[in-house]
């Protein structure tokens, strides 16, 4: 089943470990997770107050009618 899940960054999380940095994905985009791969960089153009969602290809579509159901 597919799944439309809303995503409110556009950037990574930086985790510092001692000497060690890792970022994990906060856009939900990344092919690599829960590790960012840059995937965010596509989102730089978004609009705000405005919803996408990313095809596997990479396209972008706006969401026009988010709903919640409950």
């Amino acid at each position: 089943m597919a799944r439309l899940v809303k995503k409110e960054f556009n950037g990574p999380l930086d985790i510092k470990i001692g000497t060690k940095s890792i970022r994990i994905c906060m856009c939900g985009l990344s092919a690599n997770q829960p590790y960012c791969d840059n995937s965010h960089k596509k989102t730089v153009d978004e609009e705000d107050n405005k919803i996408y969602a990313y095809e596997k290809e990479g396209e972008r579509i706006e969401v026009k009618n988010w709903e919640v159901m409950i």
